[in-house]
C-alpha cells in the first residue's frame, strides 16, 4: 500500500468516525480502517497486534473511568450536583455559566475529560432544561472546551497523558511543577474566550428550580467511591505507577460496593457503558502504527531538531495542528515515539499541544467526539463548521497562554 493510500485510509476513517454515515457507530470506521491497513500490507499483522497492545494502560484507564462515570450518573450523583448548581445560580445566566464551568473543571481533573463529555454533558442538558434556558448551547459548549482545556491539570485528567509519557510519566510533584501554571492559564483563557463568544446568550432570564432531593444511599456510596478513587490515583501518580490498573480496580470496587448495599446487579450498569470506545481506540493505535511505519514519527523528530531554541513552540503548535488532523490519541502516541529522548520540557510542550490543541475542531479529541454523541442523544446538533469557527477564537489564546506559562515555569 502506497503512502498516499495509507493517508487516504486514515483520513477517510477519521472522517467517517466524525460524520457517522448511514448511522454507523464511531468504532466501526476506526476498526474498518485498521483492518484495511493490515489487509493492504501497510502494517503486518504482528505489528498491528503490537500497536493494539500499546494501548493496554489506556483501555484499563478508560474502562475504570467509564464505569465510575456511569455509576455516578446511575446513582444520581451528577443530577444531585447539577440541581444544587442550578439553585445556586438563582436565575442568573452568567452565574450559572460560571458554576457549570467550575464543576466541569472538577469533573475533568478528577474523572478525566471523557467523563465530562459522556456523563456530565447529559447532566448539564438536564440542568438547563430545569432552569428553562432558551439558549442551551453556551452551557453545553463548556463541557466540550473544558474537557480539553483542563485535561493536563493531573496525569489522570486525560488518557492522552498516559500515551504521551508512557513509561516516563513524571511523579505528581514534578507534574504539578511543570503543568500547574500552564493549566491555570489554559482554563482561565478558555473561560474568557467562551464568555466573550457566548455573552449574548448569557443575558437570558432563568427559572430557579425547586428543592433538590438528598442523595440516596447508593449515591452517597458512589460519592465516597469517587473520593477514594481520587486518593488512590493521586497516590499511584505520586509513586510513579501506571494508572490504568488502579483506575479499573477503583471502578470495579465502587460498582461492587454499591451493588452489594443497594442490591442492584452490576451488569445493569455495564450495559450503559460506551464499550465501543475501546475498539475505536484500538483502531486508532493501528493507524498510528501504519503512519509510524511511513516515518511520520521520525519526520516529527527532524522538524523539532530543525528549530533549535524554539522546540517548545514548534512542538506545541505543530502537535496541536496534527491532533486536529488525525485525532489527539494517535498524535500523542506519535509524539511519544518521536520525542522520547527530547527532554522533559519538549515533551511537556507536546502534551499541551495534544491536550489543548483539539479545542479547534470536533475531530481533535476523543472527548469531543463523545460530546457530540451525548448532544445527539439530547436532540442537539453542532456542525463541524460552527465548532471550527468557535474553536478558532477559543483555542489559540489558551494554547499560547499555556505555552508561555510553560516557558516561564522553566
Amino acid at each position: 500500500m502506497s503512502a498516499g493510500a495509507v493517508w487516504a485510509v486514515v483520513l477517510v476513517s477519521l472522517g467517517c468516525v466524525l460524520i457517522r454515515p448511514w448511522g454507523m457507530r464511531e468504532w466501526m470506521p476506526a476498526l474498518a480502517g485498521a483492518v484495511l491497513l493490515v489487509l493492504g500490507g501497510a502494517l503486518p499483522l504482528r505489528e498491528a497486534l503490537g500497536a493494539v497492545g500499546q494501548g493496554g494502560d489506556v483501555y484499563l484507564f478508560l474502562t475504570g473511568m467509564m464505569l465510575l462515570a456511569e455509576l455516578a450518573a446511575d446513582q444520581g450523583v451528577f443530577a444531585w450536583a447539577a440541581g444544587l448548581v442550578a439553585r445556586a445560580a438563582n436565575g442568573s445566566a452568567l452565574r450559572l455559566f460560571g458554576l457549570i464551568y467550575a464543576m466541569a473543571v472538577v469533573v475533568t481533573v478528577f474523572l478525566s475529560n471523557d467523563a465530562t463529555a459522556v456523563v456530565f454533558t447529559p447532566a448539564v442538558a438536564a440542568m438547563v432544561r430545569a432552569v428553562r434556558a432558551e439558549d442551551r448551547l453556551p452551557y453545553l459548549l463548556i463541557c466540550a472546551f473544558v474537557a480539553n482545556a483542563a485535561s493536563f491539570v493531573l496525569p489522570i485528567s486525560n488518557p492522552a497523558n498516559l500515551v504521551v509519557f508512557a513509561d516516563a510519566m513524571p511523579d505528581l510533584g514534578h507534574w504539578l511543577g511543570a503543568f500547574g501554571l500552564s493549566s491555570a492559564a489554559a482554563v482561565g483563557a478558555t473561560f474568557l474566550a467562551l464568555w466573550f463568544t457566548q455573552r449574548r446568550g448569557l443575558r437570558q432570564c432563568l427559572a430557579t428550580p425547586g428543592a433538590v432531593a438528598p442523595l440516596s444511599r447508593g449515591g452517597r456510596l458512589t460519592l465516597a467511591g469517587l473520593g477514594g478513587m481520587t486518593v488512590l490515583l493521586l497516590t499511584a501518580s505520586g509513586l510513579g505507577w501506571r494508572l490504568g490498573l488502579p483506575t479499573l480496580c477503583a471502578g470495579l470496587g465502587s460498582a461492587a460496593l454499591v451493588a452489594v448495599f443497594t442490591r442492584q446487579p452490576v451488569w445493569r450498569l455495564a450495559r450503559e457503558v460506551s464499550w465501543g470506545v475501546l475498539p475505536m481506540v484500538a483502531g486508532l493505535f493501528v493507524m498510528v502504527g501504519a503512519l509510524d511505519r511511513l516515518g511520520l514519527a521520525e519526520a516529527i523528530a527532524r522538524s523539532v531538531r530543525a528549530v533549535p531554541g524554539g522546540e517548545v513552540w514548534a512542538v506545541g503548535l505543530g502537535l496541536a495542528g496534527l491532533s486536529n488532523l488525525i485525532n489527539n490519541l494517535p498524535a500523542g502516541l506519535l509524539a511519544g515515539h518521536a520525542l522520547g529522548q527530547a527532554g522533559q520540557r519538549v515533551t511537556a510542550a507536546a502534551l499541551i499541544g495534544v491536550d489543548l490543541g483539539p479545542n479547534l475542531s470536533i475531530t481533535g479529541s476523543l472527548a469531543t467526539l463523545l460530546w457530540l454523541t451525548a448532544l445527539r442523544k439530547n436532540g442537539i446538533s453542532v456542525s463541524a463548521w460552527r465548532f471550527l469557527r468557535l474553536g478558532a477564537v477559543v483555542m489559540p489564546p489558551a494554547l499560547l497562554a499555556a505555552l508561555v506559562a510553560l516557558a516561564l515555569a522553566g
